[in-house]
């Protein structure tokens, strides 16, 4: 190691710090802790406001009729540009998704149509306000997200964290990273870097889809928005504390039953052979890994190849995954907002929330399946019950469940993670019935 010379250490120590910065330290800007990178995304909110939904309208409309010009040209659409080609060259059920996407945006912006599309609780709660957190987010994720991923950071944490993750959750060190990021930051930057490693062939199909679906935690941030609309913000330590108690036993979980202990343990590239993490002899574990990360620092070699990785990352997630988001996002919003279905849905857990003895157990029914289609529903709809306790779980279980279709579930979607809309659905549910029983055992303990 010793024969590296300074500037590849360098290369690696600065860049990584500064992607630890970013990514995953907390700031306290004002109105609470969140990440520097969440800090600048609300900068450009802030300032771009007025403007962002006409952005996000284009931005659909652009890509649906990029990806219907490619459905025309065929196979060699774009072939100059593999980035392009990939990006526009989908299959029917993509470029029926991208278009109805841009109806929908279309109409929400001018308010044409029912108002069951562009109302206040489903078009405009999508294209003016979660589309425009997107598109800042994505905007400083996907330009910062090289500094993370390229300069040996991965490398160092997947070596020294192997041990932990490996045993508990059968999965690689380096998946350590995705989970912080997510934690601390946000989920969507969690989903963005697990699809981005598996496009890479560092984490296998079984893998990609355990940690998509399991660690793209909701951030501290949104937790706190998700207490204050309950009305519990002064709980936000017992809160959070519950939620990594549920989370942390669904992670245990899941990855040891289907539908995910199903997927394939192999990678996108089906002739790649299985990563080795085993440690030389003479190394320690740090060693090795420092030496690792070395070696990954000393591929990148120019600020064009960073610029341009990152504006690709940008536009993939603009144009790969806002559609979607708007299209499923609006349908489950639609069904959520303007039929019974979800109270129906529910009808089957009052007998099990009076077992755990949770009161206004109906109420509550109504709240448990609504948050497949936004996490921030149960909240709104449960806010009214009057008994702490039940609010405290609904809030809780809203976070926990993970999967939600205007979000999370739609990213998942628009990535190169392999999951299929039936995975989320099981998945949403057994997470639901996974830890709704800790959280109200927790909520006991609590009140």
């Amino acid at each position: 190691m010793k024969h590296q010379h300074l500037s590849v250490h360098l290369k690696f120590i600065i860049p990584s710090i500064l992607g630890i910065f970013l990514f995953i330290i907390p700031v306290n800007a004002g109105e609470g802790w969140t990440i520097p990178i969440a800090v600048l995304a609300n900068w450009v909110q802030k300032n771009l406001t007025d403007q962002l939904s006409t952005i996000m309208m284009i931005i659909i409309v652009i890509t649906a009729i990029f990806t219907i010009l490619a459905k025309v040209l065929g196979k060699n659409a774009f072939h100059k540009t593999p980035f392009f080609h990939n990006l526009f060259y989908v299959n029917m059920f993509w470029t029926i998704t991208r278009v109805a996407a841009a109806f929908f945006a279309v109409m929400v912006f001018f308010r044409l149509g029912p108002e069951a599309i562009h109302g206040p609780n489903t078009g405009q709660l999508l294209l003016d306000d979660l589309l425009h957190v997107l598109f800042a987010v994505f905007l400083f994720a996907g330009l910062f997200l090289p500094l993370l991923m390229n300069f040996g950071l991965l490398e160092l944490f997947g070596t020294l964290m192997q041990k932990i993750m490996r045993p508990l959750f059968r999965l690689p060190g380096r998946s350590s990273i995705d989970a912080l990021a997510s934690w601390v930051g946000d989920g969507t930057i969690g989903v963005l870097l697990t699809s981005k490693q598996y496009e890479e062939g560092y984490y296998t199909k079984r893998e990609a889809a355990v940690i998509g679906t399991t660690f793209s935690v909701v951030s501290i941030t949104f937790s706190l928005v998700v207490l204050a609309e309950v009305d519990l913000a002064h709980m936000f330590l017992p809160f959070y504390v519950t939620v990594l108690i549920a989370g942390i036993a669904a992670a245990l979980i899941m990855p040891r039953i289907p539908p995910l202990s199903k997927k394939a343990d192999t990678y996108i590239d089906a002739s790649q052979k299985a990563i080795n993490e085993e440690i030389p002899k003479g190394d320690t574990v740090l060693s090795f890994g420092y030496k690792k990360a070395l070696e990954r620092a000393k591929k990148e070699t120019s600020v064009y190849t960073f610029l341009k990785e990152g504006g690709q990352n940008i536009l993939d997630m603009w144009m790969g995954v806002a559609p979607i988001v708007m299209a499923f996002g609006l349908v489950a919003l639609i069904i959520a907002e303007y039929t019974p279905v979800f109270q129906w849905l529910g009808v089957p857990f009052i007998p099990f929330l009076k077992l755990l003895q949770i009161p206004y157990a109906a109420e509550a029914s109504e709240t448990i399946l609504i948050g497949f289609a936004d996490m921030f529903l149960p909240s709104i709809i449960g806010a009214g019950i009057e008994a702490e306790i039940t609010r405290f779980i609904i809030a809780a279980l809203s976070v926990t469940q993970l999967i939600y279709m205007s979000e999370v579930g739609g990213l998942l979607l628009g990535s190169k993670v392999p999951v299929t809309f039936l995975d989320l659905v099981i998945i949403f549910l057994l997470r639901t019935v996974i830890t709704l029983p800790i959280i109200a055992l927790m909520a006991h303990i609590i009140f």
